[in-house]
C-alpha cells in the first residue's frame, strides 16, 4: 500500500511539472515587464530584462525574437537622440570657437585654445588671470604678474562683496610654478591644472558681472581688479569647455549604441 502511494505521489509531482508555465509563457512575462518599465521611463531595466529572455528562456523563440525587435526600436530611438543632442552641442562649438586662437605646438600632446583676448601680444605686461583650454575640455587658470618686485607668489583669491575663492596652493619649486626676469621687470606664473583652481573658474564666470578683484598670495600680495574681457575670457572657455566634453560623451554613446544595433543584425 505504501508502494502504491509513493507511486502515486510521484506521479502527482511529474504532472504537476509538466502543467507549470513553458519557457514561452516565462518570457512572455518578462517580455511584458520590460513593456511596462519602458512606460515608466526605465529603460536601463528594461533592457537588462529585454537581455535577459535570450540567456534565462532560450527555447522561447517567439519572446526572444520580439525582445531583440523591441531592442532594436529603443536603441534606434535613443540614437536619434542623441545625434539631436549632438547637433545642438557642434553647433554651440562652433559658434564659440572664432574667440579662441587654437594652436598645437611640437610640445603639446593636445591642440590648444587661446582666446584672442588674452594673446602674448596683447597681455606680456600686464599681471593678470588667463584662462587655458585643450581639445579634451580640459581648464586650467594661469595667475599671471608682472611688476618690479618678486611676490613669490604660490596661489590667489577673487573675490567681491562678500563673495570669495580661493585656489589651491603651487609651492615654488613645482614646475607649473614659473619665474623670469628682464631688467627691472619680474614675472611670475602659476598654473592651476587638474582642479587646482579649486573653483575659482566657476566663481568667476558666475560672477562676471561682479566688480571682481585678485589677490595674488604670496610673500607680498598683490592686488588687481578683473577687467571685463579677462572674465569674457574665463566665461566663454567654461562654456567650450563643456561643450566639448559634452560632445566627446555624446560620440561615445552613440558609438556604443551602433555596436549595439549592428550586433542586433
Amino acid at each position: 500500500m505504501f508502494r502504491i502511494s509513493s507511486i502515486i505521489f510521484l506521479f502527482t509531482i511529474m504532472v504537476l511539472a509538466g502543467c507549470g508555465p513553458s519557457q514561452e509563457d516565462m518570457a512572455r512575462a518578462r517580455f511584458n515587464f520590460a513593456k511596462n518599465l519602458l512606460e515608466r521611463n526605465d529603460t536601463t531595466a528594461a533592457l537588462l530584462h529585454l537581455d535577459s529572455i535570450a540567456r534565462l528562456t532560450p527555447k522561447a523563440a517567439y519572446s526572444i525574437n520580439a525582445a531583440k525587435n523591441l531592442k532594436k526600436e529603443i536603441l534606434w530611438e535613443q540614437l536619434q537622440q542623441k545625434g539631436t543632442l549632438l547637433d545642438t552641442v557642434k553647433a554651440k562649438i562652433t559658434r564659440l570657437e572664432p574667440n579662441f586662437n587654437i594652436e598645437k605646438t611640437q610640445f603639446d600632446r593636445y591642440a590648444q585654445y587661446l582666446h584672442k583676448r588674452q594673446t602674448w601680444e596683447r597681455s606680456w605686461n600686464r599681471s593678470y588671470l588667463q584662462v587655458l583650454l585643450n581639445e579634451k575640455g580640459d581648464l586650467s587658470l594661469v595667475s599671471n604678474y608682472n611688476g618690479e618686485q618678486w611676490l613669490d607668489h604660490t596661489g590667489l583669491r577673487v573675490y567681491d562683496q562678500g563673495l570669495s575663492a580661493r585656489t589651491d596652493s603651487v609651492g615654488i619649486t613645482e614646475p607649473e610654478n614659473h619665474r623670469s626676469d628682464f631688467l627691472e621687470s619680474k614675472w611670475e606664473k602659476v598654473t592651476y591644472r587638474n582642479g587646482r583652481d579649486n573653483g575659482v573658474i566657476e566663481f568667476i564666470a558666475e560672477n562676471r558681472n561682479l566688480k571682481l578683484k585678485a589677490v595674488f598670495l604670496g610673500k607680498r600680495y598683490h592686488y588687481i581688479v578683473l577687467e571685463d574681457y579677462d572674465k569674457k575670457a574665463v566665461q566663454d572657455a567654461l562654456e567650450l569647455s563643456r561643450a566639448i566634453k559634452a560632445r566627446i560623451a555624446l560620440e561615445n554613446e552613440i558609438k556604443q549604441l551602433q555596436n549595439g544595433l549592428n550586433a542586433l543584425n
